[in-house]
Formats: structure tokens, sequence, C-alpha cells
């Protein structure tokens, strides 16, 4: 029976640092991508920290990517920058393989 215990804390305790990860891999995805935006958007320094920041907290507003995704266009939009629904999703999937290395890196 402690065999059992011992493999469903075990399990457990790898599906808690598995959903850690994941949210980190893609709090960070959000950040950079936030930041590629501002770039575009011709962010100061300053800028670009503030509205990094926002994206990762547009990401708490529904479940899945599409909230960002609205977020970072609209924004990219209402600035003026000619951008697509298209470009932004190629971007964050860009981002999380960036996300991804770099987090792993840090392990």
């Amino acid at each position: 029976m402690t065999n059992f215990n011992d493999r469903e804390r075990a399990e457990e305790a790898k599906f808690a640092r598995d959903e850690d990860t994941h949210f980190r891999v893609v709090a960070r995805r959000n950040r950079l991508l936030g930041e590629w935006a501002a770039e575009r958007m011709g962010l100061s320094a300053a800028e670009t920290e503030a509205y990094a920041k926002s994206v990762v907290q547009a990401d708490f507003e529904e479940a899945g990517d599409e909230d960002v995704i609205r977020k970072v266009l609209g924004d990219l939009i209402g600035a003026g920058v000619e951008s697509s629904d298209g470009e932004v999703r190629a971007a964050l999937e860009a981002k999380l393989v960036e996300a991804r290395r770099a987090l792993l890196g840090e392990a």
C-alpha cells in the first residue's frame, strides 16, 4: 500500500510541476509577444515594459489565447500598424518556442 501512496504522491507532484512550467512558459510567451508588438508600435522602453505586462494580464480574461491575440491585434491596428490575425498568431507561436527554450535554459 505504501508503494501505491508513494506513486500517487509522485504523480501529483509531477502534475503540479508540469502545470507550473506551463504557466511560466505561457506568461513568458505573452511577455515576449507584448515586447514584439511594442517594438512594432514604436513604444519607449518604459512603455514597452508596461505594455508587455498588460499583455500578460490580458491572458487571464478567458481560457485560451484568443484574448491575447485580440488585445495585441487591436492595439497594433489602433496604433496604425498594419497587421493581421495570421501575423499575430505566427508571432505568438514563435514566441512560444522562444519562451520554452529560455525556460529550459534556466533549468
